[in-house]
């Protein structure tokens, strides 16, 4: 059983920026951050395949957050720059064992592992 363990939230003000990590006990497939609010649902926020070269974001993460992955230390990141305080929430790195594309990234029945999350909280 893979263990996936999330690092690096924190407090930031608006504006600012947090890198995620999330090291795996194991070799992983594809993986995905996804986030959950207080009193929200779970929603998807970025996913990359098991080699890196494809990436996928949601709508309103484009073009300030970067998911990344080194699979010699089985770590996947994600850089958040321009923090808003809507981005507050616990993150979760989830990662399937399959190294085969899914059209349904975003499902989080995907998934086999999941971590226990971590806290963003971003300041206005």
């Amino acid at each position: 059983q893979v263990q996936l363990v999330e690092s690096g939230g924190g407090l930031v003000q608006a504006g600012g920026s947090l890198r995620l990590s999330c090291a795996a006990s194991g070799r992983t497939g594809s993986s995905s951050w996804f986030r959950q609010a207080p009193g929200k649902e779970r929603e998807f926020v970025a996913h990359i395949n098991w080699s890196g070269g494809r990436t996928y974001y949601a709508d309103s993460m484009k073009g300030r957050f970067t998911i990344s992955r080194d699979n010699a230390k089985n770590t996947v990141y994600l850089q958040m720059n321009s923090l808003k305080p809507e981005d507050t929430a616990v993150y979760y790195c989830a990662a399937s064992r399959s190294t085969v594309y899914s059209a349904t990234y975003y499902d989080q029945t995907n998934y086999d592992y999941w971590g226990q999350g971590t806290q963003v909280t971003v300041s206005s």
